[in-house]
């Protein structure tokens, strides 16, 4: 029997202009591959902790002193749960509270010749890690508007933002194939 594959679209919440990915994935992921791709494919660094929620049910990483009551998301098959069509949440940095929608775009057969996951599109970078969720993420693209402004040039709240930043950060820039590598390296 030829191998199912996802296309899922996961768009970051609360950020405009809209950060967003689309990518392939065997169906038959378990949801703790699928935080993998996500974190690879957004361009986070997987520093915090997440959860998924499917039909009102919260998967994550089982919490040893059992405060969070999440099912085990090692446990559960992608195909078991979802089908075309489908949306869930996943929710990454519980301090930052960076919501992403998912949805189940397609179902397709495997191309025998194609390696997966893979990361077909995508909009912007993904926020920097710590930056203070979407309310910090949208200070820093003030900051990034303002660098020409000399109003804003010497604000210090805009200079540490920047900072915090680094120099190499582009709000505007996605690299899609650096994607599809990152996925294929660790997921």
């Amino acid at each position: 029997m030829p191998r199912q594959i996802f296309q899922l679209k996961m768009s970051l919440t609360g950020v405009r202009p809209p950060v967003w990915r689309r990518v392939l994935v065997p169906a038959g992921y378990t949801l703790d591959r699928l935080h993998r791709v996500v974190q690879h494919a957004m361009g986070w660094r997987d520093c915090h902790l997440h959860s998924f929620e499917i039909d009102a049910v919260q998967y994550g990483e089982p919490d040893p002193d059992g405060e969070l009551a999440l099912h085990d998301e090692l446990d559960v098959r992608l195909d078991a749960v979802l089908g075309k069509g489908s949306g869930f949440s996943y929710t990454y940095d519980f301090g930052d509270w960076w919501e992403h929608d998912l949805v189940v775009e397609d179902a397709l057969t495997a191309d025998p010749e194609e390696r997966y996951p893979l990361c077909l599109d995508g909009e912007r970078a993904c926020p920097p890690e710590g930056i203070g969720g979407p309310s910090g993420y949208r200070a820093l693209l003030v900051a990034f508007a303002g660098q020409g402004d000399p109003a804003d040039v010497g604000d210090p709240a805009h200079a540490l933002l920047l900072d915090w930043a680094g120099s190499t950060f582009d709000p505007f820039r996605f690299d899609t194939d650096r994607a599809s590598t990152l996925l294929r390296r660790f997921c």
